[in-house]
């Protein structure tokens, strides 16, 4: 603040103003300040107030206690009531938005028929909520799903937004940005129905790089992200078969396996030095299984010995070996390699 002198003119020189303006300056500041215009403002009394709060407690409506009181407007009264009377609330001019899991009404002090206005509200909102969302608690729901409530709830009664919002714990700004954005047009409209229609004529057997090569052969230019998260939208999951498990011979270790006297080592020098077998699963035309077991000589692959039958069990297993056991020559007593599967490790 600049503190004036005996010599305004120096005073002047001294601060860069000019003393005409240093002169008006200091006269408006001894002056006492006056409003220039408007009323001085009178708040309701605390007769006022204590007659609305026994007129609300009568049963009255904040409409008929304001007409009779010759207060300007009901919601100064229903201020008040929502309030409990206390200072903040009167000075507030505005209610506080209710916080927590505790109920719309809660400290409420207003009469019967505001008090049944706000429990009915608390009843229209969880079944408004299944009936839009099939929800089961409201605890669950975004601010997305509050705002589709809250449109709905307008369109079947005459609630006010303020009301609303403040039931469902959301403010008045993020009730404007979801509905903006909810009203706002989808630009992937289009594209949605093609995805679906090439889905469905696909039998809802091709995924999304399928659709989306369609996509591309149709002139459509989108990236594989975009249609991938679309499909997910619309729910076009593709159901896939389960395959069908493949004939095994592994049961678990039913004995003590045998020593691995081979160690990956499937070459011979000679005939009848190393045999291999296995049992192998084939389908017939007639849908029918047949199970073949043969016995490889390791040399040349010469197929040494061979069963075939309708069941993988020891018999079969056993014959082809006794079959190839019958064409050594004396003296020959090769190594056969199985895969350690339960027919080769029967105690016969």
């Amino acid at each position: 603040m600049l503190r004036l002198t005996g010599d305004v003119e120096k005073t002047a020189r001294m601060s860069g103003v000019p003393g005409r303006t240093l002169r008006r300056w200091a006269a408006a500041a001894a002056k006492p300040r006056q409003r220039s215009r408007g009323a001085k403002f009178e708040p309701y009394g605390d007769e006022v107030r204590g007659k609305a709060m026994e007129m609300a407690r009568g049963g009255a409506s904040c409409r008929e206690i304001a007409e009779a009181l010759g207060i300007g407007s009901p919601d100064v009264v229903r201020c008040w009531l929502k309030g409990g009377g206390t200072k903040e609330a009167r000075m507030g001019g505005r209610a506080r938005t209710p916080e927590g899991d505790e109920p719309a009404y809660a400290g409420f002090g207003g009469g019967l028929e505001e008090r049944i206005r706000r429990l009915e509200l608390e009843n229209d909102i969880p079944r408004g909520a299944v009936d839009l969302l099939k929800a089961g608690s409201l605890g669950s729901m975004g601010n997305m799903e509050k705002t589709a409530l809250i449109d709905k709830l307008r369109l079947e009664s005459d609630r006010p937004l303020r009301e609303l919002t403040d039931s469902l714990r959301i403010s008045k700004g993020s009730y404007e940005y979801c509905r903006a954005k909810l009203r706002a047009k989808d630009r992937h409209a289009q594209l949605r129905i093609d995805i679906r229609r090439i889905f469905d004529g696909a039998g809802g057997t091709r995924g999304y790089r399928y659709v989306h090569n369609e996509l591309r052969e149709g002139g459509v230019v989108v990236s594989e992200k975009v249609v991938r998260r679309l499909m997910a939208e619309e729910g076009c999951k593709v159901a896939y078969l389960k395959r069908k498990r493949r004939y095994n011979s592994y049961k678990g270790e039913i004995s003590d396996a045998p020593p691995n006297l081979v160690g990956r080592n499937f070459h011979a020098d000679a005939p009848n030095k190393l045999w291999l077998t296995d049992i192998t699963e084939f389908k017939l035309p007639s849908e029918e299984k047949a199970y073949l077991s043969p016995v490889i000589d390791c040399f040349d692959g010469l197929v040494v010995s061979r069963r075939i039958g309708r069941r993988p069990n020891a018999a079969l297993a056993n014959g082809s070996l006794e079959d190839a056991c019958r064409t050594l020559a004396p003296g020959q007593r090769p190594v056969c390699h199985s895969n350690g599967g339960c027919h080769c490790r029967w105690p016969g």
